[in-house]
């Protein structure tokens, strides 16, 4: 099993993501206030810096990888969670109480649109219209992404394809963003974030708060069709009455009965191969490689 703490042993990748902690912090921090101050929590919270992470893999070796470019695609990433979690009306993020519920709606949803902006800020900068370009239409993604899953809730009947695209879409073009800002191949980001999103969504069905952060079956108790959830209601129907909005009670134990799960697992694994098959002389290879299984073996 492969390890993100094994891939950031890759020479200058520590470096590089020192480097984007602290210019996450003053970027956050430009205009002291409130928002300022729940962007810096959600900042302190964590997480496994992914985004970056693609960035600084996917440069070629005869550049430097961009710092701002790191940075605005993290920021995004922390817009979209300050936002979800107010839309979801979620109260846990990373095992810590949600930005919304602390500070109320309207502070998250400007926080949320504090850090987008931010975000945009560090890309302008640079003077890479491309770069910005990337950016812009992988955040409108997300945008469509979510409006699609919202017409989605409480859907039983929603296809396998839509689930995939909905993927896509919220996860998919942001890790595909990240390595285009690199330089690197953006099919393989697409096809790693599919992988990711669809593990993520088997470990809302199997894990604990203590190891994800989130109250298991958040989803499901939310009426969102994931690929375990519409696999097991394929064929059972308790599972496909909760997920319609009825009663949830003991239909968790009867998706990971169903084998969903391991289906579910199968099809990351599949993604996780497609992300593979894009990758050629990249300087980086092997560490590529090895995020395709560290993202499908986690537990978190």
């Amino acid at each position: 099993m492969t390890s993100l703490a094994e891939i950031r042993e890759a020479p200058g990748l520590e470096d590089y993501l020192d480097a984007i902690e602290e210019r996450l912090a003053r970027t956050v921090a430009t205009h002291p206030g409130l928002v300022a101050a729940v962007g810096n929590e959600a900042l302190a919270a964590g997480g496994k810096r992914l985004r970056p992470l693609l960035v600084f893999l996917s440069t070629p070796a005869d550049e430097e990888p961009s710092i701002a470019a790191g940075v605005a695609v993290e920021l995004v990433h922390m817009a979209t969670l300050v936002h979800d979690d107010l839309i979801d009306r979620a109260h846990f993020r990373r095992g810590k109480a949600a930005a919304w519920s602390v500070y109320g709606p309207e502070a998250a949803r400007a926080t949320g649109d504090y850090l987008f902006a931010r975000a945009f800020a560090e890309l302008t900068a640079t003077g890479d219209a491309d770069a910005v370009e990337t950016l812009a239409d992988a955040t409108l993604c997300l945008a469509r992404g979510e409006a699609l899953q919202r017409t989605q809730t409480h859907d039983p009947a929603t296809t396998v394809d839509a689930y995939i695209r909905r993927c896509e879409l919220k996860t998919g073009k942001l890790f595909e963003a990240a390595c285009r800002l690199g330089g690197g191949s953006g099919d393989y980001g697409l096809a790693l974030g599919v992988a990711f999103q669809i593990v993520d969504d088997v470990l809302d069905c199997a894990g604990t708060t203590i190891e994800t952060g989130k109250i298991a079956g958040t989803d499901l108790r939310d009426g969102t069709p994931t690929l375990p959830l519409l696999l097991a209601a394929q064929q059972d129907e308790v599972v496909r009455e909760a997920l319609a909005g009825g009663p949830v009670d003991g239909a968790l134990v009867r998706v990971a009965a169903s084998g969903a799960l391991e289906r579910s697992r199968d099809v990351a694994l599949d993604y996780a191969s497609r992300a593979r098959a894009c990758l050629n002389g990249q300087l980086h290879r092997d560490e590529l490689e090895s995020l395709t299984h560290a993202v499908v073996d986690r537990e978190r």
